[in-house]
């Protein structure tokens, strides 16, 4: 982790994480929670989110992903510690990843 706490976690979301809206979702969590990141669908059925902010907002953030939205079956979040993203100025849906 960063000094202070301002910080930046990858999460990988496995489950039934897709077509769930899962990603829109967590946008609306990230940014009524001052997050800026990203969140993308990955080819194997996984999400892959950034999240970067207040601490306390990412264990926020953190712990939401764990359930998801109504429909989604999460059965595993895997999560680390990232250096700082200076590029992140906002919370976005980014197209699919690989």
């Amino acid at each position: 982790m960063n000094e202070g706490n301002f910080v930046q976690a990858h999460v990988l979301i496995e489950g039934r994480v897709q077509g769930v809206s899962f990603r829109y979702y967590m946008r609306q969590e990230a940014t009524r929670l001052g997050l800026v990141g990203w969140v993308r669908n990955l080819r194997d059925g996984r999400v892959e989110a950034v999240f970067q902010g207040d601490q306390s907002a990412v264990e926020i953030i953190a712990a939401w992903c764990e359930h998801g939205p109504h429909g989604a079956r999460v059965k595993n979040v895997l999560r680390h510690w990232e250096i700082l993203d200076s590029e992140l100025i906002s919370f976005e849906v980014r197209p699919w990843g690989s």
